[in-house]
């Protein structure tokens, strides 16, 4: 898929050189040329240098060709002008980063299929290493009201050796929490957990929930 980036920041830069290792035609655009430079010879991904809301640096992006638009440029302003402009270009899928949350009605407005507010995810990420270091959270879902989240299953827990189905009728587990996978480090094997698969001490456990039934399920993994 043909992906246009717009803003060749940290979040720009990581995600081009994320897409860029794939199956992804990855073109970045950028008001700065030396970024541009330095993203053509160190990742080898297309680098357009101009403003990505300008109609005249998109259409050298060749932006109606996209399958999905990405604006991470540092100011609100210009990534919804970018997303106005990408719709106007007959692109599907726009993605905007947020940082003013009096943006995301104009960006709704906008036809933005996905508005990611940085604000609200770095502090979740920071509310779980502070709160419940043990626990890695990976993503966010349900407008942030709910996580997909990992912890390592300790020595002694009292869901070692038991079974998937056990510890859903467990009363003390939280019902509305989901054992979503397993990976067993010492047979470097990812589980798709079934009922009747069981749980070791050790095992990385993949949870998904409310953050107030993911410290509610934190707790019994961490019970004798």
């Amino acid at each position: 898929m043909r992906v246009v980036i717009a803003g060749a920041g940290l979040v720009g830069w990581g995600l081009a050189k994320r897409l860029g290792q794939g199956k992804h035609d990855v073109v970045v655009i950028d008001a700065d040329r030396e970024v541009c430079e330095r993203l053509y010879s160190q990742l080898g991904v297309t680098a357009v240098h101009g403003s990505a809301t300008s109609i005249a640096t998109l259409e050298d992006a060749a932006l109606s060709r996209a399958g999905c638009a990405v604006g991470t440029m540092r100011g609100d302003n210009d990534n919804l002008c970018f997303a106005l402009l990408a719709k106007h270009m007959g692109v599907p899928r726009t993605i905007v980063r947020m940082r003013d949350p009096r943006y995301e009605e104009a960006y709704k407005l906008a036809g933005v299929t996905r508005v990611l507010n940085v604000v609200d995810l770095y502090l979740n990420q920071f509310v779980w290493e502070i709160e419940e270091p043990a626990m890695q959270e990976l993503t966010t879902f349900g407008e942030g009201k709910a996580s997909i989240v990992f912890m390592r299953v300790p020595e002694g827990s009292r869901a070692a050796g038991r079974t998937i189905e056990q510890i859903a009728k467990d009363a003390v587990f939280p019902t509305d929490c989901v054992i979503v996978g397993i990976f067993r480090a010492e047979a470097e094997q990812f589980i798709i957990p079934r009922g009747q698969v069981t749980v070791n001490a050790g095992d990385r456990v993949y949870l998904a929930a409310s953050s107030a039934d993911l410290r509610k399920a934190l707790r019994y993994l961490k019970m004798k």
